[in-house]
């Protein structure tokens, strides 16, 4: 399964790394901007899009319109991750388009459960 993470914290796009290591079978490309984001899928096509509420040059809710479009893929799976308040932004995130809403400091246990869930449901990418 392949994976875009999009967050401008480092800190964050390197445990997220980490993370898609641990959950096995997980290849992970990272985006610090939303035109860095689109750059990159232009070459690498992702299965699930990870995207951070809050980025330099646009909004998680943008960017997921922007990658939808831009793949062709109206559908994608996509998880909104952000440090705002879950009860505030899971509405919005729904309306957007996002499947869930991850709220930082993400649970490892819980990313790696979702990942693993992913990657060996009947139709997923390995």
């Amino acid at each position: 399964m392949r994976v875009l993470y999009v967050d401008d914290d480092r800190i964050n796009s390197l445990l997220f790394i980490e993370t898609c290591r641990l959950a096995g079978r997980v290849e992970v490309e990272t985006a610090v901007t939303g035109a860095e984001a689109l750059e990159l899928v232009q070459a690498w096509r992702p299965d699930l899009l990870v995207i951070d509420l809050h980025l330099p040059d646009t909004d998680g809710y943008r960017l997921l319109a922007a990658l939808r479009t831009q793949l062709a893929a109206p559908a994608m799976p996509a998880i909104l991750c952000t440090a705002d308040e879950a009860s505030l932004v899971q509405a919005p995130a729904r309306a957007a388009g996002f499947d869930s809403c991850w709220t930082k400091p993400v649970e490892l246990q819980a990313v790696i459960d979702e990942l693993t869930r992913r990657n060996t449901s009947p139709g997923a990418a390995s």
